[in-house]
């Protein structure tokens, strides 16, 4: 049985995979279209791609081409992601349906190439896209072809059978790592946007216990405490009592007053062990900045061509090692949207050769943690936002179930 959305219905797998793209019913960017309304018959690109993009962004690719030279841009984009070779006029007039001569499309290219959409990496060499060329093919995707029923399978096997967070973290790194071909990075939950689920005391010995703080998205971190005196175990358990009682279902952020608060109404001669518990709570539940990543796929920038990366891997190894640059690539995003950064959009230096697509996920509208994929510029856009989207749909889907 497939993940089920919010309203319980079965996912919508029409919102996931390869690359149909319609440029003449869309004349907006994408990052446009999030207050578009949606065909009941077609998911429309804001849909799929609500890309996040800067006024000055937004303004790339929004010049007067005709549809004839934004379907040669098309066809250049996807022959040269597939073959990896500089495009020429004569190899899109035999692969494409133009209908136009080869003379016809060499003049729609030195268009594309004036106005800054192509480039030819060398001389008597075909042409291949630039930044803002890819940025115009992915603002005028307006709808993808779903996932192949072996994507749709492998989605499933690889999700549904997770036996813990560390497991679907796990599992999921490796499949978007596998279905996109680039590198995968998925962020733990953060506990920032975390709620206490329950607390457990566990004792140690008769001065020392474990703390054990279990999240509601299934993120779980422990403490040791150590106690001023000896303590029976009927205290223990009173302990764990009232901290469940006061803590339990309440954000994270929301519980330093109420730490207090336990602090504040404990009897004098119990006070000095819920002084040393409280500090203990609030190194977990508030102080703790640090967050968890997973990454997989890295191998995977070694597919491309030459003109990948601008001919060197190493500035992106380099950020590739740093969390906090991780972090920032797929942290922050708002609910249902999707995040395309291409090249120099990209605020990070050595990864301006880059792309990186990343989204939320969470149980329902809430975001607790961020996923997304880098690759080349030269990457497969469609069939990318869309797998995204995808499995951070079912990685929600599954968070919510549990």
């Amino acid at each position: 049985m497939p993940p089920t959305s919010g309203n319980d219905s079965p996912i919508d797998h029409r919102a996931v995979g390869g690359g149909d793209v319609d440029w003449h019913s869309i004349r907006m960017s994408a990052s446009e279209l999030c207050v578009c309304e949606l065909c009941a018959s077609e998911l429309c690109a804001s849909e799929l791609c609500a890309c996040e993009l800067s006024a000055s962004e937004r303004g790339r690719g929004q010049m007067s081409l005709d549809d004839r030279k934004l379907e040669v841009l098309r066809a250049i984009v996807e022959d040269y992601v597939e073959t990896q070779e500089p495009v020429g006029s004569k190899a899109l007039v035999e692969r494409h349906h133009l209908g136009v001569s080869s003379a016809t499309v060499r003049n729609d290219m030195a268009v594309l190439e004036e106005e800054g959409y192509i480039r030819q990496p060398h001389t008597s060499a075909g042409r291949v896209p630039t930044d803002a060329g890819y940025r115009l093919f992915v603002d005028r995707l307006s709808r993808v072809k779903p996932l192949s029923p072996a994507e749709r399978r492998a989605i499933e096997r690889f999700l549904i059978g997770a036996v813990d967070l560390d497991d679907v973290v796990h599992r999921t790194v490796r499949l978007l790592a596998q279905l996109t071909r680039q590198v995968a990075v998925v962020q733990y939950p953060s506990l920032a946007r975390s709620a206490v689920r329950h607390l457990e005391l566990v004792p140690i010995s008769t001065t020392r216990l474990m703390l054990v703080m279990i999240a509601d998205t299934g993120r779980v971190e422990q403490r040791l405490v150590e106690l001023p005196g000896p303590i029976p175990a009927d205290d223990v358990t009173d302990l764990r009592r009232r901290v469940n009682e006061k803590l339990a279902g309440q954000k994270l952020a929301d519980t330093p007053p109420l730490v207090q608060g336990l602090v504040d109404d404990c009897a004098p001669e119990s006070r000095g062990t819920m002084a040393c518990l409280a500090s203990v709570l609030l190194e977990t539940l508030v102080e703790r900045s640090e967050e968890r990543l997973m990454l997989a796929g890295t191998a995977n920038l070694t597919r491309g061509s030459v003109l990948d990366f601008q001919g060197t891997l190493r500035p992106v190894l380099e950020a590739l090692e740093e969390e906090v640059i991780l972090l920032k690539l797929i942290g922050d995003l708002e609910p249902s949207t999707t995040r395309v950064r291409i090249g120099d959009e990209n605020e990070i230096d050595n990864l301006r050769s880059a792309s990186v697509v990343s989204t939320g996920y969470g149980p329902g509208a809430t975001i607790v943690g961020g996923l997304g994929v880098l690759g080349p510029t030269r990457m497969d856009y469609p069939g990318t936002i869309a797998t995204v989207r995808a499995v951070a749909r079912y990685v929600g889907d599954l968070l919510a179930q549990n």
